[in-house]
């Protein structure tokens, strides 16, 4: 039986620069010895983009459901119907419901457990809203497409490298609306999921985490403002009463300037640009986009649709080749953690012996 894992990947805006970096990832074919890719797409818009941009050949493998995709190949759904007017480097609404269109055909296989993991191309935020897409982008839409009335998700945006992973606590907000979201309740739930992400996703022990203030300098001592004293701080000693290894908050500026990031597993940013601008100097090519605190496994390029250089055969596939091996390592990662983490009496005592040999251990009489 094949260890490969069926990796979703759903091709963003087509006016950006998704398949490029597409084109440029699977023109390496060791890329399908690691995993088995199936993209959700247009064909049509695919041929043009490798015509513009006289791309080395990618043959694809057309399939019409993801239970055809075979092995070694690069598999392509023809997931959008519909005519997609093709302007690149300008979003447009057709561009932005073929976005969605792949991704609510991807969301359902991957919920079907037909596919194992997901990864994301670049969207436009605005051009992707209409009658069935009003969420700020990837991580909400998840979110409420995960969760049903037995399971309420709770998302979590990881932004992800071999040398950083920052966390944020809000994500596409208006700077103005930062502070009166940011709860203690908020943070704790944030640190809780960040830290379970950390041990079960990535296979951290113990992990620990930084937490950033709000204010410059961290508040100042009250000055400055007073979140970090009212809010922070105590949501910060909440969870270490519950052996939650955090500490802070501290100020960004400072924190990144001296390179303490290097101390802890993961960092807590309170808002999008607070987490985003040191990542994206530290980690821009690289880094990935994670989602945490879903059932299902998520991961997108950290970079955008990249409009002023999409056709010019400029973009980095590096990012996007990245986000591939990690949905791949987190899904394993997540397997064997679930797999060490299951009762040890209940699995060595029911792998051995016979059926007569077997004790109830349920505990009732």
């Amino acid at each position: 039986m094949s260890n490969l894992v069926k990796v979703g990947i759903t091709h963003g805006d087509s006016n950006g620069i998704g398949y490029e970096v597409l084109l440029k990832a699977f023109s390496d074919k060791r890329m399908t010895e690691l995993l088995t890719p199936i993209i959700y797409g247009s064909s049509k818009v695919a041929s043009y983009h490798r015509k513009v941009l006289n791309s080395r050949s990618v043959p694809f493998n057309m399939i019409d459901s993801c239970h055809e995709a075979k092995e070694g190949r690069v598999n392509f759904i023809n997931a959008v119907q519909q005519d997609v007017r093709v302007e690149i480097g300008k979003p447009n609404e057709t561009s932005g419901e073929a976005a969605y269109v792949a991704l609510e055909v991807a969301v359902e296989d991957l919920n079907k457990l037909d596919i194992d993991v997901l990864v994301t191309l670049p969207i436009n935020k605005d051009s992707i809203q209409g009658e069935n897409f009003s969420f700020t982008g990837h991580t909400d839409y998840l979110e409420n497409r995960t969760s049903n009335d037995n399971r309420r998700c709770k998302a979590l945006m990881i932004l992800a490298s071999e040398s950083l992973r920052i966390a944020l606590v809000t994500t596409h907000l208006p700077l103005s609306e930062v502070s009166p979201t940011i709860t203690k309740d908020l943070i704790i739930e944030k640190i809780r999921t960040l830290n379970d992400s950390l041990k079960r996703d990535f296979f951290i022990d113990n992990p620990r985490i930084a937490v950033l203030g709000l204010n410059p300098h961290a508040g100042e001592n009250g000055l400055l403002g007073t979140e970090e004293e009212e809010i922070i701080q105590p949501a910060i000693e909440h969870c270490l009463d519950r052996n939650i290894i955090c500490s802070g908050p501290y100020s960004a500026d400072g924190f990144f300037g001296s390179n303490r990031y290097k101390e802890f597993d993961a960092v807590l940013a309170m808002y999008h640009d607070q987490g985003l601008i040191p990542f994206k100097t530290i980690s821009m090519d690289s880094g990935v986009n994670f989602t945490a605190g879903l059932p299902i496994v998520r991961t997108s390029p950290a970079h955008g649709t990249a409009y002023d250089i999409a056709g010019k055969n400029q973009a980095s596939e590096e990012s996007f080749r990245q986000a591939l091996y990690m949905a791949v390592d987190v899904y394993r990662n997540r397997v064997a953690f679930d797999e060490a983490s299951k009762n040890p009496l209940r699995k060595a005592f029911f792998e051995r012996g016979s059926d007569d040999e077997k004790l109830d251990l349920t505990g009732d009489d």
